[in-house]
């Protein structure tokens, strides 16, 4: 087993890269009975960071 097979990454360090990039979640849950849409979820979410480069859209609150 090399080193690169046997590299841990601690979930600060998963969450931290993930957000310097940006994630886009996107999904969809539909209960049914009996071909009977019951319940519907749509779920659209951007998780990203804000700093100089990426200013946040709302604006600085003062």
């Amino acid at each position: 087993m090399t080193v690169v097979e046997r590299r841990e990454i601690a979930l600060v360090d998963l969450l931290d890269r993930l957000l310097a990039g940006g994630v886009v979640i996107k999904g969809d849950i539909t209960l049914r009975i009996a071909d009977v849409d019951l319940v519907r979820i749509d779920l659209n979410a951007l998780i990203s960071s804000v700093n100089e480069q990426v200013p946040s859209p709302w604006g600085e609150f003062t």
